[in-house]
């Protein structure tokens, strides 16, 4: 008898972590998804908004390392001037994953579209998102 409600117990245990990891999966998605609206708008600053407002906040892109919001903000915006630079943003994401209740990472391509005379751009990106206050934020994005 002890050996059933054991088993019963872990499976109830694995079948919570797994609803709550999906749902914090889903809220990431849906995150990205306002971020590619945001984008798709014109709006780097609403862009911005998902990311950790913090100078510890690090950006990885071609040029190297970025730390700071606000040097990650201006970086975005000296890059992609207007909304013809910044084009149509897509994300594929290939696998996430739980570091632990409050850290998850995203391994995902992006795409923009563009106008002929400017070409598509397209990467990779790692994202590692913490959960802050409730939160879903990222902390660190290493785009290429």
């Amino acid at each position: 008898m002890q050996k059933i409600i054991f088993s019963i117990l872990i499976i109830c245990f694995f079948t919570s972590f797994s609803f709550a990891q999906n749902k914090d999966f889903e809220k990431i998605k849906k995150l990205m998804t306002v971020q590619s609206e945001c984008w798709n708008k014109g709006d780097i600053d609403c862009f911005m908004e998902t990311y950790w407002k913090s100078e510890e906040l690090q950006f990885i892109g071609s040029r190297g390392p970025t730390y700071g919001w606000q040097n990650t903000l201006d970086n975005y915006k000296k890059s992609y001037p207007n909304k013809d630079a910044m084009g149509q943003l897509t994300f594929d994401i290939i696998n996430m994953d739980k570091r632990s209740k409050k850290v998850i990472s995203v391994v995902g391509k992006w795409h923009l579209k563009r106008k002929a005379d400017l070409g598509d751009l397209e990467g990779h990106f790692l994202l590692i998102l913490k959960k802050m206050k409730g939160n879903w934020v990222i902390v660190a994005d290493h785009s290429s």
